[in-house]
C-alpha cells in the first residue's frame, strides 16, 4: 500500500471505452487518487500489475468475452495487497453475492455518481468493505421469504453474548478483523473465535450471510452510499 501522504494508486479494468474515458476524467481531479493504468482485458491487467502495482483495482464484472469474476482470484493471487472494487451495470443479486464471496472488498453500480466511486475507493483503501445499498436491499428482499421462523431466529439472537454483538455491529460497518480487534482491544485470534461462535449460533456460513442477517434484525446499521 502507499506511504502516508501518497495518492491512492488505482488500476481500471473495463472493456467499455466510454467508462474508461469518463473514469479517467473524473479521477484526474481527485488529488489523493492516481489512475496508474487502464486495461481492457485480463492479459493487459496482468501485464500492468508487473510494472505499476496498484492499491485499488476497479474491475468490471463483464469484460466482453471474459468474466471479471474469473479474473478476480487471479489478480488477488498475483498482487495480494491490492484490493478489488467491482463495477457493474448488472442488477443480478446472485452474481453480486458471488463477487463478494470471491473476495471483492467493494461493489459499485455503474449508475452511481462519481462521489460514490471515490468514497468506495477511500473506504476500501482504508480496509473497509463497500457494498452498495441497493445490493444490500436486493439481497434482503431475496431472503425475506427464505429464513426460519421468527421465534427461531430470536432464540438464536438471544444466545449471543454482548461481545459477540459488538463484533457483529463492527462487522456491519464493513471493517476487517484487525480493525475490529483494535476497536475492542482484543486480539485478532479472539475476533476469529467470536465469529466462529456467531456463525454457529446464528446458522450462517460466512461473513456475507452474517452481515445480511445483522442488517435484517437490527444488529448492525447499513453503510452509507
Amino acid at each position: 500500500m502507499t506511504t502516508a501522504g501518497a495518492p491512492i494508486k488505482v488500476l481500471l479494468v473495463d472493456d467499455h471505452e466510454v467508462v474508461r474515458v469518463g473514469m479517467r476524467a473524473l479521477l484526474s481531479v481527485q488529488p489523493h487518487i492516481e489512475l496508474v493504468g487502464e486495461a481492457v482485458n485480463a492479459a493487459q491487467a496482468l501485464a500492468l500489475l508487473e510494472t505499476t502495482p496498484p492499491d485499488i483495482i476497479l474491475l468490471d464484472i463483464d469484460l466482453g468475452n471474459e468474466s471479471g469474476l474469473d479474473l478476480l482470484p487471479i489478480l488477488q493471487a498475483r498482487i495480494p495487497d491490492a484490493r478489488v472494487i467491482l463495477l457493474t451495470g448488472l442488477r443480478d443479486t446472485v452474481i453480486h453475492r458471488r463477487a463478494v464471496r470471491a473476495g471483492a472488498m467493494g461493489l459499485v453500480l455503474k449508475d452511481k455518481p462519481i462521489d460514490v466511486v471515490v468514497k468506495a475507493i477511500e473506504k476500501v483503501y482504508e480496509g473497509e468493505v463497500w457494498l452498495d445499498r441497493r445490493l444490500i436491499a436486493d439481497v434482503l428482499s431475496l431472503t425475506n421469504g427464505d429464513h426460519p421462523a421468527v421465534d427461531v431466529e430470536l432464540r438464536r439472537i438471544r444466545a449471543l453474548t454482548e461481545r459477540e454483538r459488538e463484533v457483529i455491529t463492527l462487522l456491519g460497518e464493513g471493517i476487517k478483523n484487525r480493525q475490529i480487534a483494535e476497536r475492542l482491544s482484543i486480539s485478532e485470534a479472539t475476533v476469529r473465535h467470536h465469529l466462529t461462535s456467531v456463525f454457529s449460533k446464528l446458522g450462517v456460513t460466512d461473513r456475507f450471510e452474517l452481515v445480511i442477517f445483522a442488517y435484517r434484525h437490527g444488529l448492525a446499521q447499513m453503510p452509507e452510499g
